[in-house]
């Protein structure tokens, strides 16, 4: 009996030593694991504050080295992205001054406003203008603070070009304002461009007020002269050999180009200083077309080429100022004799679309091109140096106007070395 309870004795004996033992490794385990857990968590707090050269030491334990590893190529990568968008950042903000620098070179000045026409942003140019120090007591101002159209009536941003507008602050010089809607952002903003034209405009005046002088003074010695040659041709002074008229009369048509010219600068100055005054008055178009071509017929024999004339069947009148209407057509007729390099003859033909009467001259020389096709009707625009002939590029422009004027419209056409063709539509009475 002793015996028995000896020996059980010894067994619980040995199994509270062997609990102890496996306790004691069991909380060594956990020991480490906590250990490993606060590493874990010390380092992704170091990375959750940006420290990014944080690691996890090497444990020798399969289980924990796997983790191990993969955290630290987590920092690793995060480490390499990181250095990545700090070099993005630095390109970003080299390229952004350096469009900030651009822009605020401009000779021009930006504005940017939203559609309450609050002011967000404004190059140094437009402080300037504006008569502000500091660009942050700008921020928010209403931009009808500062300027206002010059023409009375809506000044609708979205439709703003080349629009003349008056700087409160600097009264003296001339503005004008573009606008372009920012799509790209959720809430409206707009850009608006404003240009300072002062010097432009003081030029322009300038040149116009040297043209009319020059031109008033040169016509009174061509008028002069063209009188002279007459009186010559009249036997006024004694009779002319035909020699001697031959040479007379080629003085008188070159004489009679000049004071074309001339007439056509004035014309030009006179329209630009107080518009196109028209004389109205019902026109017959064929008869009055036909008696413009009979005139323009010895200019066209000079240069040994023929004018056809092709009325409309239909008899068509116009109101339009005869004055006006003939410098047109005589121009057209004048440049298709110019640029024709053929021996075709010019066709002025009188047509009829809708509710418009049609005159169109046609030649057959060497044409125009695309390019020049678009801006023949440009102030101060000639084609005739190709040719080394004598022009202002001021009678399309003179003749688009008056057109214009008239409530129609002028055209061109051309294909080179084939045809060209200038069409006049008026409204039929």
């Amino acid at each position: 009996m002793f015996s028995y309870f000896y020996i059980i004795n010894i067994c619980v004996i040995l199994v509270f030593v062997c609990l102890f033992f496996i306790t004691r490794k069991t909380n060594k385990r956990w020991s480490k694991i906590n250990d490993y857990l606060g590493k874990v968590t010390t380092t992704v707090d170091s990375i959750r504050y940006g420290n990014l050269s944080t690691k996890i030491e090497k444990i020798e334990h399969p289980t924990y080295q796997n983790v191990t590893d993969s955290i630290n190529r987590m920092v690793e990568t995060l480490n390499d992205r990181e250095k990545m968008i700090i070099e993005y950042q630095a390109e970003l903000m080299r390229q952004n001054k350096l469009l900030e620098s651009v822009i605020n070179s401009l000779s021009d000045g930006i504005l940017i406003i939203n559609e309450k026409f609050e002011i967000l942003r404004a190059t140094p140019k437009i402080l300037q203008w504006f008569g502000i120090k500091k660009g942050k007591d700008i921020i928010g101002k209403n931009v009808f603070e500062y300027l206002q159209p010059v023409n009375d009536g809506d000044f609708e941003v979205t439709k703003l070009d080349n629009t003349e507008i008056f700087i409160k602050h600097t009264p003296t010089n001339n503005f004008i304002v573009s606008s372009q809607a920012l799509s790209s952002f959720d809430k409206k903003r707009f850009v608006m461009i404003i240009k300072d034209i002062t010097t432009e405009r003081e030029i322009e005046t300038l040149k116009e007020d040297f043209v009319a002088t020059l031109t008033h003074d040169l016509k009174v010695p061509i008028v002069a002269a063209s009188n002279m040659i007459d009186l010559f041709l009249a036997n006024k002074f004694g009779d002319i050999s035909e020699k001697q008229k031959f040479a007379l009369d080629n003085m008188k048509a070159s004489n009679n180009s000049l004071l074309e010219l001339v007439q056509i600068l004035l014309e030009t100055y006179k329209l630009q200083e107080q518009g196109i005054q028209l004389v109205k008055e019902d026109i017959d178009l064929n008869p009055f077309t036909e008696k413009i071509v009979e005139e323009m017929t010895p200019l066209a024999q000079n240069v040994k080429l023929e004018i056809n004339f092709t009325p409309s069947k239909d008899k068509p009148h116009i109101m339009a100022d005869p004055t006006q209407m003939t410098r047109v057509v005589k121009n057209l007729i004048s440049n298709a004799l110019d640029h024709s390099n053929s021996q075709k003859p010019i066709d002025v033909e009188i047509g009829k679309a809708q509710k418009y009467v049609t005159i169109s001259v046609i030649d057959y020389g060497q044409g125009i091109n695309k390019d020049e096709l678009k801006m023949i009707f440009n102030k101060y625009y000639s084609a005739a140096k190709k040719l080394r002939k004598v022009g202002t590029g001021l009678g399309l422009y003179l003749s688009q106007q008056i057109v214009e004027a008239h409530g129609g419209e002028i055209t061109a056409t051309s294909e080179e070395n084939v045809r060209t063709e200038f069409c006049v539509k008026l409204p039929i009475q």
